[in-house]
């Protein structure tokens, strides 16, 4: 079987991984995350997650390479990571009270195919108060997450509802990843 890769630095998704009882490494080459202004989310983390596992796959030759992107979308507009205490508070009182999308990109890259998909995952945040906000975005879990929240964290406490996959929102929609993986001989 050949060797499985995850080209990702993220420890959510190496956890959700493990947890899976997935076999991998990763391997991570850094890569231009730029996207072109108006791409459409879904389009964006494909985007992004190919161009991770192909930098990845490059270096890997004769393995299953894995990359994934995910962002947090409120009306087309994409919702990266917060760049200070200030834009977290901005994204988390724009999710306020209102449902947002979660998607996330994953390329599967192998010697002779590349698989790529997305899973979007609908979100809906509880009515939150100025001081909710506040007293979260001091905790410091919001600055490296899409979104600036993390719902495997204290930020599930400012969800109200979720329609989709859980995983997808932490960052891997693992149960589409090993029907995909499964495909290429990838023991689950």
């Amino acid at each position: 079987m050949k060797k499985l890769i995850l080209a990702s630095s993220s420890p959510r998704r190496r956890e959700i991984m493990s947890e899976k009882g997935l076999d991998f490494t990763v391997s991570v080459y850094p890569v231009d995350e730029k996207i072109e202004l108006g791409t459409p989310p879904d389009e964006a983390v494909k985007q992004l997650a190919t161009k991770k596992a192909q930098a990845s796959a490059q270096n890997n030759p004769d393995c299953i390479t894995v990359g994934a992107d995910t962002v947090v979308a409120l009306g087309g507009e994409i919702l990266g990571k917060p760049s200070s205490r200030e834009d977290a508070v901005d994204m988390l009182m724009k999710l306020s009270g209102k449902t947002h999308s979660v998607f996330t990109g994953v390329a599967v890259v192998t010697d002779s195919n590349t698989e790529i998909f997305c899973e979007e995952t609908k979100v809906r945040f509880k009515t939150l108060t100025e001081a909710q906000i506040d007293e979260y975005v001091a905790t410091g879990e919001p600055m490296d997450k899409a979104g600036a929240y993390g719902i495997q964290g204290k930020g599930g406490e400012l969800v109200d509802s979720i329609d989709g996959d859980y995983y997808n929102v932490v960052g891997l929609p693992i149960d589409l990843l090993c029907r995909v993986l499964k495909k290429y001989g990838v023991e689950i």
